[in-house]
């Protein structure tokens, strides 16, 4: 059961984007605009020009972008799944990463109130000092917070119902499991295909190469990124392959096999090289 080769993950990152709609300015847009009707909205940056506050947010959405590259879908919104293989070092980088959020909410939250004195003059005509929280219904505002559980098997409903009942019940569980499980696995091979459909379009450095839909694709350069990204991916396969697809692993070792040796430079330099990875990379797509 999949129950032992993964887990469920949570991550919440809530932050304060000091943003406020200023009702005012905004009706004196509609009146000079002449609208009948609210047009718009005026929103303005209590905090212009903050690095403190832009490195938190920066923080905030590279552990997020991590976070979804390490798991795979579950459900619609909240948790995702996390292989088993991952997790050591799943927490080890989230651990990182909460250390650096941890930092940078400390040191905004020491300079606020000399960032709120900046705004003053930075807003001009627009800074309101009521809407400007203590510093410490600001620090209150971030969080760092994660959990994990186990994924729910279908046999663990324990509700007084009739027997009937509670077999409905699990037929209805196993049959979402199933869909659920099928969706995290579809994200990884679509994780695949994607790359292996940018890697085909780069490679092929002819004047009349085209797109899946037959569209002429414009030339453009060979990044060093294209092929870094699939070596990336390759490793990252072997864990969240959680169903132990024996398919998804055999092109998994095909895209690994064909990029031994292989960077940007050698793809860009020889033409030669560059058809036979593309020769590969088109071998494996086919297998979709």
């Amino acid at each position: 059961m999949i129950g032992s080769n993964a887990m469920l993950v949570e991550l919440n990152i809530p932050l304060w984007t000091a943003r406020k709609m200023d009702k005012k300015v905004s009706e004196e847009v509609d009146s000079a605009k002449g609208t009948h009707a609210r047009g718009g909205n005026y929103h303005k940056n209590l905090l212009a020009g903050s690095d403190k506050l832009e490195r938190i947010q920066k923080i905030a959405g590279a552990a997020r972008t991590w976070h979804y590259e390490n798991t795979l879908p579950w459900t619609d919104k909240g948790a995702r799944l996390l292989p088993m293989k991952s997790f050591f070092d799943y927490k080890q980088t989230l651990n990182n990463f909460e250390n650096q959020f941890t930092q940078a909410v400390n040191d905004f939250c020491i300079e606020y109130p000399q960032l709120v004195s900046k705004s003053a003059f930075t807003l001009g005509g627009l800074f309101d000092r009521d809407e400007y929280p203590d510093v410490e219904k600001v620090r209150v505002k971030f969080g760092f917070k994660y959990s994990f559980s186990p994924v729910p098997e279908a046999g663990d409903f324990r509700v007084d119902v009739e027997e009937e009942a509670l077999n409905e019940l699990k037929e209805q569980y196993e049959s979402l499991y199933k869909k659920k499980l099928d969706d995290a696995m579809q994200d990884t091979w679509q994780r695949l295909h994607d790359v292996l459909t940018h890697m085909s379009q780069k490679l092929d450095f002819s004047d009349d190469a085209v797109d899946e839909k037959g569209n002429k694709l414009k030339r453009s350069p060979f990044h060093t990124s294209t092929i870094t990204n699939a070596v990336e991916l390759c490793g990252l396969l072997t864990k969240l392959n959680i169903t132990n697809d024996p398919k998804l692993e055999e092109a998994r070792q095909k895209l690994e096999r064909a990029l031994v040796n292989i960077d940007a430079d050698t793809v860009k330099e020889s033409q030669e090289i560059r058809q036979s990875v593309k020769a590969k990379v088109d071998a494996i797509l086919d297998m979709f």
